[in-house]
């Protein structure tokens, strides 16, 4: 039979309301604490967090939401949010939609039935309405990497500002003599599409220069897409460099050069985006834009504790991160 509070307070001597009360988080006296965590450890004492959220409405699970989990950027971000929020004592439920908006509507419902205190999400859906009923009930929410325009004021949001990290990139090959620039970019009407092109003819338009729309191609974020994406514009025999926009698209627009036996940076130079990872596992070694990844993470799960912990509502807000161009010798000058 399972130990209860009842055998820890036998055990130590100490009442139940003080057992309780240390349970609960509460600050004791050292003496009180060490006795405590003792008879836990005798009596291999676990906390029933089930009957604890059906007595305080509280599940101390928090539900995160993904496009993929498949894909590096996403994993990094979760672990890193999930090791601060087991530190102050809550689980992770993590509801992977593989791109699909009616499994991101069927995921919020999925969560508010296990009575998650709280969702992080990387929003698929870009009108928010998969949120409106967590946010109906209060439940508090982090966008992540991707903001929703309905959802401003009514969600916390997470993210590195795209539009100038693509125009850094883009600018950088610009300021190398290169005017037929590549672009490999996620789906159509996602956020991060659409910021990152907005860089993307900044850097052009900057210069008094307009691209040339075949150079745009639409991937889904997947190594598939970049890989696919990255033959279309070879087959055009145009392009002098590329520039990518997420990791495991970087990932396939190289095997698609390796397999056409170009060289990089003698052929085409490249671009990519997200970890500095990727740049150490291909050669020559890749400039990429880096985001900071374990920040976005650690960034999340604070403001969601904020939430949860504080004892006043606090506004929602937006936090923008800036990222960095880490050169490698992946691009030449013409």
């Amino acid at each position: 039979m399972s130990a209860t509070i009842k055998d820890i307070a036998r055990e130590t001597g100490l009442s139940i309301a003080t057992i309780s009360k240390y349970m609960n988080g509460a600050t004791l006296r050292e003496k009180n604490r060490v006795a405590i965590e003792r008879a836990v450890k005798k009596l291999n004492y676990t906390v029933n967090e089930y009957a604890r959220g059906l007595k305080s409405n509280k599940s101390r699970t928090i539900g995160v939401v993904i496009p993929e989990l498949s894909n590096l950027f996403v994993t990094q971000i979760i672990t890193k949010m999930e090791d601060i929020l087991r530190a102050q004592g809550y689980s992770v439920m993590i509801c992977d939609c593989h791109t699909d908006e009616k499994l991101e509507c069927e995921a919020v419902r999925f969560l508010m039935g296990k009575m998650v205190d709280g969702i992080v999400n990387m929003p698929i859906c870009q009108d928010g309405r998969h949120l409106k009923p967590a946010l109906e009930k209060k439940i508090p929410i982090v966008l992540v990497d991707r903001t929703v325009d309905a959802l401003t004021g009514l969600a916390d949001s997470v993210l590195i500002d795209n539009a100038a990290a693509a125009k850094m990139a883009t600018s950088y090959l610009l300021e190398r003599g290169h005017r037929e620039i590549g672009i490999i970019i996620g789906p159509e009407g996602v956020f991060t599409t659409t910021q990152r092109l907005k860089g993307y003819f900044d850097a052009f338009g900057a210069r008094g220069l307009t691209p040339d729309e075949a150079n745009i191609q639409h991937g889904d974020y997947m190594l598939q897409g970049g890989y696919e994406s990255m033959r279309r514009l070879l087959a055009e025999k145009k392009c002098t460099a590329v520039f990518v926009t997420n990791y495991e698209m970087t990932l396939g627009a190289v095997i698609a050069i390796n397999e056409a036996g170009l060289k990089i940076p003698e052929e085409i130079s490249v671009i990519g985006f997200d970890n500095m990872d990727l740049s150490r596992i291909t050669h020559p070694r890749l400039t990429i834009v880096t985001q900071p990844l374990e920040q976005i993470g650690a960034q999340a799960a604070k403001l969601l504790l904020e939430h949860l912990t504080g004892s006043t509502p606090c506004a929602p807000v937006s936090i923008s991160l800036s990222t960095t161009l880490q050169e490698g010798a992946s691009v030449r000058r013409l």
